[in-house]
């Protein structure tokens, strides 16, 4: 065999390993055929956030989704990363699952794996205050907060919380061994900086800004299968948001948390969206669709679902007023 040929085939063999090497680390890391070949998606997603069966099913009914046709999805940790565009906007999608641990675990693998640009939440939430958000609506906070981080204060402690629960004794207002509670606040970590303690959560004044401008004559769904709103729903903008791991059903929590904070909403997921990116200095809006008012009656599933699509409408109405950012290596 001639040197020539010798060389030629063992040219052809490094090839063969580099190709087999490259096939198995795609497999290993599925984000390297999506984002990193060669700035292959020459341009920034937006992140889109959901976290129930429900937001998702609103989604597909809709149409607009579009999966990328060569890589569709990327599987990490247990969740699935959808990629593709919505009404030809790129978006990648993900849904966290309920409780703020899910969310935060989520939106942080999203904002580590891909190239996001922001962040936008759409999901369901609980109306504090009917006369301010019925079902079927769509709240726009301005804040979010974790309401649901308390120190419990020992019986007849000198310093006591918010939470007085003698003053929910029935029929009499009293004491309570449970005591008081008082709400804390949380850490906010961001890059370069020593971490600081907050409470509200504010959402990122560009976005929510652009979002009362193009929601301002937003037409939401009344009907789905059968099931009616009794009213027209609407978008209610400048809203604060109240986040925790309890499904708030007690009308006279939902009393407190409006008159102590002044909160229209309760949820499971929004604060910890807030959180992540704020920490991950990206920008983010939240959407919440507005499924039912605490102490009221629950909800049958055609309501929530038009509170998940009329949210679903409002996040993608907004997401198309967006500019595409580029990458730098295009």
């Amino acid at each position: 065999m001639s040197r020539i040929n010798l060389a030629v085939l063992v040219v052809l063999g490094l090839l063969l390993v580099t190709a087999k090497q490259s096939t198995q680390m795609s497999l290993k890391n599925p984000t390297s055929y999506i984002e990193t070949s060669n700035c292959k998606v020459a341009f920034l997603r937006l992140g889109l956030v959901l976290t129930s069966d429900n937001n998702e099913k609103a989604l597909r009914d809709s149409g607009l989704f579009e999966p990328d046709s060569e890589n569709p999805h990327a599987d990490i940790a247990g969740r699935r990363f959808h990629v593709g565009t919505l009404n030809k906007t790129p978006i990648m999608y993900v849904k966290t699952g309920t409780h703020s641990v899910n969310v935060a675990t989520a939106v942080q693998t999203l904002l580590l794996k891909f190239h996001i640009s922001g962040i936008i939440f759409f999901g369901s939430s609980g109306s504090l205050d009917k006369d301010i958000l019925m079902p079927g609506d769509v709240a726009v906070p301005k804040a979010v907060a974790f309401t649901g981080v308390w120190e419990w204060k020992k019986f007849r402690s000198e310093s006591k919380g918010k939470l007085v629960f003698g003053d929910f004794n029935y029929p009499e207002n009293g004491e309570n061994l449970l005591g008081t509670a008082e709400h804390q606040k949380i850490q906010l970590f961001t890059t370069g900086e020593e971490p600081k303690e907050v409470f509200w959560l504010p959402i990122s004044s560009s976005w929510y800004e652009a979002a009362t401008e193009e929601l301002k004559d937003l037409e939401l769904k009344k009907c789905h299968s059968g099931t009616c709103l009794p009213g027209t729903p609407k978008v209610v903008f400048g809203s604060k948001a109240s986040t925790s791991d309890f499904y708030v059903k007690n009308k006279a929590y939902g009393d407190f948390l409006v008159e102590k904070f002044n909160a229209s909403t309760a949820d499971s997921a929004s604060a910890s969206v807030a959180l992540t990116s704020l920490s991950n200095e990206k920008i983010f809006v939240v959407f919440q669709g507005v499924s039912n008012v605490a102490g009221g009656k629950s909800s049958n599933s055609g309501i929530k679902y038009i509170a998940s699509y009329n949210a679903f409408l409002a996040a993608t109405k907004f997401i198309n007023s967006i500019p595409t950012p580029r990458l730098a290596c295009e």
